[in-house]
């Protein structure tokens, strides 16, 4: 059986398999294939933070009552991440690279640490606590992500 965490760890890895076009289209100078990589890294990332914070979240919050401890933490990294993607654009958008590859070196840390301490915390709580909506949950984060 799929859990919450092997599940949502995928999605984590299909954003970084987008990410990684955008570096590459930029290391070969390429724009214009940059900024069609990027975007879709960008929609990939979006997707992946809207079903964590409009399904994946709130079933954690009501099942476990913890509102303010690792959901918090991580719907305030998303926020932090929404600006990086926000001002990434814009520099590809101005023919920028070198702002592009400072900030999308910062997302590439901010990423990694938060994929760290979703992969390694919050999903296996997820897997511990919502264990038996798993099925249910994951079918809707499926429908979410794909509907994106």
């Amino acid at each position: 059986m799929t859990t919450i965490r092997t599940f949502m760890t995928d999605d984590h890895r299909r954003c970084d398999d987008f990410f990684a076009e955008a570096e590459q289209a930029i290391g070969k100078k390429n724009l214009p294939a940059a900024r069609a990589a990027f975007g879709h890294f960008r929609n990939a990332m979006l997707a992946h933070f809207d079903c964590e914070e409009k399904t994946l979240f709130p079933t954690f919050e009501a099942k476990t009552g913890m509102r303010m401890g690792p959901t918090q933490v991580m719907r305030m990294e998303h926020g932090q991440m929404r600006a990086l993607l926000d001002d990434a654009v814009d520099a590809l958008e101005q023919a920028n690279p070198d702002d592009f590859l400072g900030l999308a070196d910062t997302l590439l840390i901010m990423m990694q640490q938060h994929n760290m301490k979703e992969e390694n915390v919050l999903y296996p709580m997820c897997d511990q606590h919502l264990a038996g909506e798993t099925p249910e949950l994951l079918a809707r984060l499926e429908t979410e992500l794909a509907e994106a």
